[in-house]
């Protein structure tokens, strides 16, 4: 891979002494306007639930991120500030500095290139689809920032499987309750049923908390360095660290409240050039709430955590 480097030598120097950038106190006064309303909407419309449970997901395993394709003091302060954006809103990080990577942050002139290679070795590095057409789409670069969520379904006991619309095992077999005569043999038919392409869980048969979990498994983000020049390190890494802890619903929508997302967004004329505390206490919601619930709880939740944290902050 092309190595490339933006960033200017004075730049460099300051990336070696950022920290996790404050809000501005105009973001804030901004913020303080919103009602409750307002925290409902940027909720529902932030965040994408899988295609698998119709939940959030969020990392349950420590992230282990890795940044590729610049130099080796941007390249740090990246991943080690998507780590430190982690830690800040309660986000599981590995202890272990030989871990595998889950999250990959590849700065690239091709990146094009580069999911198509993805697309020919392993699909579901793409996210959940269900036809070629589908994994065509989903493989497309549109944004000079993208990213590319791979996520699993961990059920009431444990176990955990990949998101995927292909079948990835033996299925499943069942037993033959239908109590019909075997053509050919003596005696009822007991013989079990096998379901090919049938997936299975444990639940705990609540409507409202059935014990399923939605859980980010790998995560993809792919960044165009020559269309992001004009980006401060610190703004890019804040719009990477949203991207490596919350599967965003869409990146072209203006959200409802100040967000570092809203920086990319073509139809936003607020741009937030850092993470703001909008992000930030949603984070803490996120990774507070109880991944069992269904969508609405899981959303009522972190609206609920977002009230208390900008309360507690002096916003509300």
């Amino acid at each position: 891979m092309v190595r490339l480097s933006v960033f200017s030598a004075g730049l460099m120097a300051a990336v070696l002494m950022a920290q996790v950038p404050a809000v501005s106190a105009e973001s804030a006064a901004v913020t303080a306007l919103q009602s409750r309303g307002a925290l409902d909407k940027f909720v529902n419309s932030f965040a994408a639930p899988t295609r698998q449970t119709g939940k959030l997901p969020r990392w349950e395993n420590g992230i282990c991120p890795l940044t590729v394709g610049q130099g080796p003091d941007i390249a740090r302060y990246v991943t080690q500030h998507v780590k430190d954006v982690a830690t800040t809103v309660d986000a599981p990080v590995s202890a272990d500095p030989s871990c595998t990577p889950n999250i990959e942050i590849i700065f690239t002139a091709t990146p094009q290139d580069l999911l198509d290679n993805v697309r020919a070795h392993d699909a579901d590095y793409l996210g959940y689809s269900e036809s070629s057409a589908e994994r065509e789409r989903l493989a497309r670069v549109t944004r000079p920032i993208q990213a590319w969520y791979m996520t699993q379904t961990r059920d009431l006991r444990g176990m955990s499987r990949i998101d995927s619309g292909r079948s990835r095992g033996a299925g499943a077999s069942m037993a033959n309750f239908t109590d019909l005569p075997c053509i050919g043999c003596r005696g009822r038919n007991d013989a079990p049923i096998d379901l090919p392409n049938a997936g299975f869980a444990s639940v705990s048969g609540n409507r409202i908390s059935n014990g399923m979990h939605s859980v980010l498994h790998h995560i993809l983000i792919v960044i165009d360095p020559a269309k992001v020049t004009d980006r401060g390190i610190g703004a890019l890494a804040d719009y990477i660290a949203m991207l490596a802890l919350t599967q965003i619903n869409s990146l072209d929508t203006c959200q409802q409240l100040p967000s570092i997302v809203n920086s990319l967004a073509p139809s936003c004329e607020q741009k937030a050039d850092r993470i703001t505390e909008n992000d930030l206490a949603y984070l803490n919601g996120l990774y507070s709430m109880k991944a069992e619930k269904d969508l609405a709880g899981q959303q009522r939740q972190i609206a609920d955590t977002m009230k208390d944290t900008l309360g507690r902050s002096g916003n509300r």
